[in-house]
């Protein structure tokens, strides 16, 4: 029997985590890796890939807190200095006073071309090693470390072929564990793996790039000297606006049909804007009062046409423009959230930080999000700011490329 039997295992459900948001305040016990390993898609809202996860947990009851996930380095070198900023990250989003008393570990991965799923975690055993070693120097001791790959599962912390044996475990098939049931009671569910979500953020495939690139030099050109001109960036940024709303408008009268795919719907949204009209918005939400203005567009009638305009502008973003992504996927970062959707709004803002790690409206963003803060303040904010301003702009029907194109 693990460490993760004897401290988790053992509590009545009232008492023991972790524990689902929904309006019983509905708590879940979780027995062994088992159930550990079955609960993991539905503590982040998605199946991970190729990811260190980390989830601290607190109290005698062994209730699930804070969690932080990294992608596994590739190099084996990079691996004790990855384990060490995960620990200190995993304590640093805690509470002084709510401290973890410990540590669940997962490492998910798949195997390679050609490798064995046996294999993968005698691969990662030195990783989970690291993590263990982190998080004990900083008083969090690791009372599980998982494996998962291939649908099965391991265990770092047992040596008992008779529950732990060498080929792994299977994992409950999908929906038919407590954490399942509890997750469909919350109404919270599993939206696929992480590479899926990310790459709806993704770049346009390469025989695209050369145009969209061509486009966003010359809009650059055109709008960001005007827009460091104190005469001129004004007219900028109402045009930018006049724009963004005429594309809303577009989007909202054009709703995904039912039964699509999210890849073949983006490829949809992608065909409703033009080169020019991309990037002409891409450059402009570059200035961050235009930005901050276009994150008004986050609830009601306007959220869903927004995300999807602002997942279509992140994915413009080319050649040696990748950084100009950082605000589109910030508002799409932000509208996720906004609308309730905490995993999309963590993948779309971590997206964001990676096009630039400077961007500071992403980072609080996501720190907030990651802390499990109320959107509600900053919705507040913003409808006053829209409201101060007298709401949506019209839409330009002369900008960018002219009529609407076909989907």
């Amino acid at each position: 029997m693990t460490h993760s039997d004897r401290h988790l295992a053992s509590q009545s459900s009232s008492d023991a985590a972790p524990e689902l948001a929904s309006e019983s305040a509905r708590r879940v016990t979780l027995r062994g890796p088992a159930e550990l390993a079955d609960a993991l898609p539905y503590l982040l809202g998605y199946h991970p890939d190729d990811s260190i996860v980390v989830i601290a947990v607190h109290g005698e009851h062994g209730r699930f807190g804070g969690r932080v996930r990294l992608g596994i380095p590739a190099v084996p070198g990079e691996w004790p200095e990855a384990a060490r900023q995960v620990a200190v990250c995993l304590l640093a989003g805690c509470e002084e006073a709510d401290r973890p008393t410990g540590a669940v570990v997962y490492l998910c991965q798949d195997a390679r071309a050609g490798e064995d799923a046996a294999a993968v975690p005698v691969r990662l055993r030195p990783l989970a090693q690291e993590l263990r070693a982190a998080c004990g120097a900083l008083d969090m001791p690791v009372f599980e470390a998982l494996c998962l790959s291939g649908g099965r599962f391991w265990s770092f912390c047992c040596e008992d072929p008779r529950c732990c044996p060498p080929e792994g475990n299977e994992l409950e098939p999908p929906g038919s564990s407590p954490m399942a049931a509890a997750a469909t009671y919350a109404g919270i569910r599993v939206q696929g793996t992480l590479k899926e979500l990310a790459a709806r953020l993704a770049p346009l495939a390469p025989h695209r790039v050369p145009l969209q690139e061509q486009a966003l030099d010359a809009a650059a050109a055109d709008l960001l000297p005007r827009m460091l001109d104190v005469s001129a960036k004004e007219v900028v940024r109402t045009r930018t606006l006049e724009i963004a709303a005429r594309l809303l408008d577009r989007f909202s009268s054009a709703p995904i049909p039912a039964g699509r795919g999210p890849s073949e719907a983006d490829l949809s949204d992608d065909a409703r804007l033009s080169e020019a009209e991309a990037a002409s918005l891409i450059v402009g939400l570059q200035d961050r009062i235009t930005r901050d203005r276009a994150a008004e567009w986050m609830e009601e009638e306007d959220a869903q046409p927004a995300l999807r305009l602002w997942r279509a502008l992140g994915r413009r973003c080319v050649g040696a423009f990748t950084e100009y992504a950082a605000a589109p996927l910030t508002l799409a970062g932000w509208v996720s959230w906004s609308t309730g959707d905490e995993t999309n709004a963590r993948v779309a803002l971590s997206a964001a930080l990676e096009a630039d790690p400077e961007c500071v409206f992403a980072r609080l963003l996501h720190s907030a999000c990651n802390s499990g803060l109320d959107p509600e303040p900053l919705r507040g904010t913003l409808r006053g700011q829209r409201a101060a301003h007298g709401g949506r702009p019209e839409a330009c029907r002369g900008a960018g490329s002219g009529a609407d194109p076909e989907a």
